[in-house]
Order: structure tokens, then sequence, then C-alpha cells
């Protein structure tokens, strides 16, 4: 079967081996997979073993199966997160599902951007759902990306009312705003930009800002809310400079949520900020069985819109995807099998 494979800081599609239903699980035939940022850092900064299959945003058929679960038969077109929970540890019954020790280490195989994947028993119990024609490929294919973002809006306790403020207009920070908004806030953002801010607006952000400088951003957001600020920030993009602008932002007592990475010679801890303020500082990283669960019905409600900021790629194609992303010539790729 045909898989883009990671080699030296290139990707590759090649001819790999189909994976083979030896125990409980299912074959499933992948449709399509979105290209998620971690794909592109783990590619860009050499984060995985050469021969890695990447993509976990997949929406594909059931071709094989092997499962006790009455819920699924071959022929069903699904979409699934890639992590399993095992419901048991100390993480678990915390509801921190994404550190569980178990959920770190499942994963599909080999990845979504093959032609065919394995997904375990666990995955047919907890994280694989059907879909029935009610979504496009590309708009169920948001369901991982949708789930984690809900993850970390459900972690920041967004409330009615809340001002939120979203920093890169992604499609992360996108979806961020939609789902903000849904729970009652008022959601403003700022992207260098003007077309991602210009979709912002459409999507329903109360405002949306070109990214000038700190203090210009600052000084505009605060006289929007009376100089009161953002009680909750979120850092969509990974760049070290959003880090100072989201603590100017935010008001005395608030919460920052850091949803994206920065390289590690660039780490920063904003420890007096934090100290005399007393913020909170708050990373989300991955969503739980339930997200995923709610996160469907999202886009099944058309409540989450995300099919007008993707472009579609062949297999083939991958690369350009990658480059096209990483220029900002588009705002999210999806590759198509």
């Amino acid at each position: 079967m045909k898989a883009a494979v990671y080699k030296q800081k290139k990707v590759e599609v090649v001819d790999i081996n189909r994976p083979v239903l030896t125990d409980n699980g299912a074959i499933i035939k992948v449709h399509g997979c979105g290209l998620c940022g971690s794909d592109i850092v783990k590619y860009k900064e050499d984060l995985v073993p050469t021969g890695t299959v990447l993509g976990h945003e997949v929406v594909g058929e059931i071709v094989e199966l092997r499962t006790e679960n009455e819920n699924f038969k071959v022929g069903d077109k699904v979409v699934l997160g890639h992590h399993v929970p095992c419901f048991q540890c100390r993480y678990c019954k915390n509801e921190s599902y994404s550190m569980c020790r178990n959920f770190k280490e499942s994963n599909i195989i080999p990845g979504g951007f093959a032609e065919y994947i394995y997904v375990s028993a666990a995955h047919l119990d907890s994280t694989i759902f059907k879909i029935n024609g009610e979504l496009s490929d590309i708009e169920a294919s948001f369901t991982e990306p949708v789930a984690c973002c809900l993850r970390a809006i459900k972690r920041a306790n967004i409330g009615v009312g809340d001002n939120v403020y979203i920093i890169g207009l992604g499609s992360i920070g996108l979806i961020m705003g939609q789902l903000a908004k849904h729970y009652g806030a008022r959601v403003a953002g700022c992207d260098l930009l003007d077309e991602r801010i210009s979709l912002a607006l459409e999507l329903g952000f109360d405002e949306a800002y070109k990214y000038t400088t700190l203090e210009e951003t600052r000084n505009l957001y605060m006289l929007k809310t009376n100089h009161i600020g953002a009680d909750k920030v979120f850092l969509t993009s990974g760049s070290l400079s959003t880090i100072p602008l989201a603590v100017s932002l935010v008001i005395d007592g608030g919460v920052v949520v850091v949803f994206a990475s920065v390289p590690s010679e660039e780490d920063v801890f904003a420890n007096n900020d934090i100290y005399y303020r007393e913020l909170t500082i708050m990373g989300s990283y991955s969503p739980s069985p339930q997200d995923l669960c709610d996160s469907l019905n999202l886009l099944k409600n058309n409540i989450i819109k995300v099919g007008n900021f993707t472009t579609a790629y062949d297999l083939n194609k991958i690369d350009e995807a990658i480059n096209d992303t990483v220029t900002n010539k588009i705002i999210k790729a999806y590759i198509k099998l």
C-alpha cells in the first residue's frame, strides 16, 4: 500500500506492507487525513524516527473487522481518535485522560497518511464513531482537532460573558473562537494575515485585529473592553512573541491557555507575572473520548464550521501541502487517499 514515510526531514510516498488483522480490532481504508500542525513540527524538527508514518485526523471505512462490539460492521464509515486511555489509572480517575500512560503509548498503525490502518479493539470501544453522510469527508476529519480545542475550552471553564482572546487565527484559532462563542463568551483575536482576520469575523468573532506591535494590539483591545482585558487568552500560535502578548492582554487573576509548542530553545516562563498577578497558566493537549463524541455532534449540527478554510491534496502532493501550510499559502491541508 502507499504511505507517506518520514526520512531525514523529508516525506516520501512509498510502498509499505498493509497492516494485517491478527488480533481483535479493525482494518480501516483511509479516505483522507487532515494535516495537523503537530505533524509538521515533527517533520521539520526531526522528532520522529525514519520510517514513521504520521497522520491522525482520519476519516475512512471499515474493511475488515474482528470484535465483540456489535456497534460496528464492515462497510461502516468512521472517524476516530488515535489514543485510548486506560480509564483505570490516577490520571483517568481525575479526568486527565491525555496524561494516562496508556493514552500516550496507544496509537493507530501505521498512521493516517497511509491507504490502510489498523485500530485496536480498545479504539473501537472508545474512540471510533460512525458517520452516515451528515458531513463531508473534510468536515468529518476535523472531529479530532475540534475535540482537542473543546478540551481546552472546558479546561478553561469558559462561561457566558467571559472576554476571550485568541492569539493566532489558523485553523485551531478559528475553531477555538467558534467554540468560545458557543459557550457564551465575547471573542476577539489577532493574526498577521488579513484573510484570516476576515475569516474570523465571518465565523462569528466579535472582533479580529491585524497584529502590528504588542503595544498597539494591546491598546486596541483594552479600548474595546474598557481597559479590563481578557478573562482567558488562548495561545494557538507557536511563536515566542505570543507569550508576552498574552500576559499583557489577560486580566489580573486571569487564565492563559497554552495550545501550541515553541522550539525548546525558545521556551520561556513568565515567573513574576504569574506570581504577582496570580495568573493561571494552563496547558491543554489532547481530547477525552467524550470530547470526541461531543466534537462530532458539534460538527454534525453545523455549530462549528470548518470546510471553508481547508485545501485538499492527493497523497503524492503531501510535501507540497506541508510547504503551502508552512508558508501560509493555505490555512489547513487535507490529504486524500
